[in-house]
């Protein structure tokens, strides 16, 4: 490893000067305008993989925006590793809040300033550069790879979804590589190895059949926003419980070992207050703050719609309220279900007074890979070595979708070795991505190579 180590360490700053490159391209998937963008952002990306070694680089066309794809696959006997990411970003509203232009990749403080920095051209890149040190020093990779690259990440992949399920002998691997996730704080090296899924619910709740005069009808008929309020407040007990038969019964809990690690993470429950502006944390009881957001399943209202929300009064008895309703899952629940069992009982709670209408938006599937997996293990060895100490193993409290498709389709473990932090302003004006961080991760994916051929 000493020839690639320095390799990567004497072109460090020509990384970064690469970097600055992709991150000029406004390559904003959700915006019609920036569809040639896509397309040139897509380019770039086989530009450097070819430029890195790979073989058989391709654009594939979707019925949305290109997938990259490229491979090398010269090792017989050893394992395939399939490395994923995306290049498309969020849109960068509202502009006047950024300190530089988000399509002008600015370096303060050791972190370079962009959309698209830390999610995830710049997390996405370690790995192509990775690649080329191998390339540049030995001339071959010890194992074989793939590469799968889109462009609709953050317009929830559909397309990719659908060629995974029609392309898995072509994406066939051992294990995902996935660099789309955050360290546990900063220097400290680690593995998210779980996502929670998503179960997300529409409740409609009406009453008379037009808003009336609350004066004049109040008292006589039921006011849909009472009634949602009042079914909205029986969905979790007092201490936290959600009260939805059925709704843990599939729940997969969190092992001794598992606890055990996420007592010796650094975390002050006054600081986290303290950062969320709030005086006091409150949740499941039973468990702790990290095991409530990362590993036990939730309920909460997202929003609530209905009469009148203007400037001054109305006195309005309105004719209907609704509300969106999402539950972050853990392994092993079924959104499908858990939306079945959610319906059910709010169709039992529900008054005769009002009609209730109920729908489902959106749903995702949990995952949680084992500790003990080969690539795992790998993984927590390659991040230990490069950063030296110990790698910590975290769970994420979101939902990442194709992660499970991958799982589940592929039967391949991923492994998501994120290199990014939680206050990088993903998604927000001043996103940014630690340079080190950055050097660091392409340390990592060197070593991951090495290690998961073993």
């Amino acid at each position: 490893m000493e020839n690639i180590v320095g390799y990567i360490n004497a072109n460090r700053e020509k990384y970064i000067e690469e970097l600055k490159d992709f991150l000029k391209i406004p390559s904003i998937s959700t915006l019609a305008a920036n569809k040639n963008d896509m397309l040139t952002a897509a380019n770039f990306v086989s530009k450097k993989l070819d430029e890195a070694g790979m073989e058989n680089v391709k654009i594939i066309e979707t019925k949305g925006h290109p997938l990259v794809y490229a491979d090398w696959l010269h090792t017989p006997g050893k394992p395939t590793l399939l490395v994923y990411g995306h290049y498309d970003v969020q849109p960068v509203d509202p502009v006047n809040l950024w300190d530089s232009p988000p399509f002008e990749p600015t370096i303060k403080d050791g972190n370079i300033y962009a959309r698209g920095a830390t999610d995830d051209k710049g997390q996405m890149y370690m790995h192509i550069k990775s690649v080329e040190a191998y390339f540049k020093t030995l001339g071959k990779l010890p194992l074989n790879v793939k590469f799968i690259i889109e462009g609709e990440e953050e317009i929830g992949s559909g397309n990719l979804e659908e060629f995974v399920n029609k392309n898995q002998e072509m994406l066939k691997c051992d294990a995902v590589m996935i660099s789309d996730t955050s360290l546990y704080g900063p220097g400290i090296p680690t593995l998210t190895y779980g996502l929670r899924g998503l179960c997300y619910m529409e409740v409609a709740v009406t009453g008379p059949n037009r808003d009336l005069h609350s004066g004049t009808f109040g008292g006589g008929v039921d006011n849909p926003i009472n009634v949602l309020a009042e079914m909205i407040a029986k969905l979790k007990d007092s201490n936290g419980k959600i009260k939805i038969p059925g709704f843990y019964k599939d729940v997969i809990n969190l092992t001794k070992k598992e606890r055990e690690n996420f007592k010796t993470l650094p975390f002050s429950e006054k600081q986290y207050a303290k950062d969320l502006g709030v005086k006091e944390l409150n949740g499941e009881k039973g468990y702790s703050t990290l095991e409530r957001v990362w590993a036990r399943p939730t309920l909460d209202c997202n929003g609530i719609f209905g009469g009148f929300t203007g400037d001054g009064a109305k006195t309005v008895l309105p004719s209907k309220a609704s509300a969106k309703i999402s539950m972050r899952l853990v392994p092993n629940q079924d959104p499908k279900k858990i939306g079945k069992l959610f319906t059910s009982y709010m169709k039992k709670i529900a008054p005769k007074t009002i009609k209730l209408e109920i729908k489902d938006l959106h749903g995702a599937y949990p995952i949680a890979t084992s500790l003990d997996d080969k690539a795992t293990t790998a993984a927590a060895n390659s991040l230990a070595k490069v950063f030296g100490k110990k790698t910590v193993f975290m769970r994420e409290g979101g939902s990442i979708p194709i992660v499970v498709t991958f799982a589940k389709k592929l039967k391949a473990a991923p492994v998501l070795m994120g290199m990014g932090l939680n206050t990088e302003n993903l998604h927000s004006p001043n996103e940014h991505f630690n340079l080190n961080h950055f050097h660091l991760g392409i340390l990592s994916s060197a070593y991951f190579f090495d290690e998961f051929s073993k």
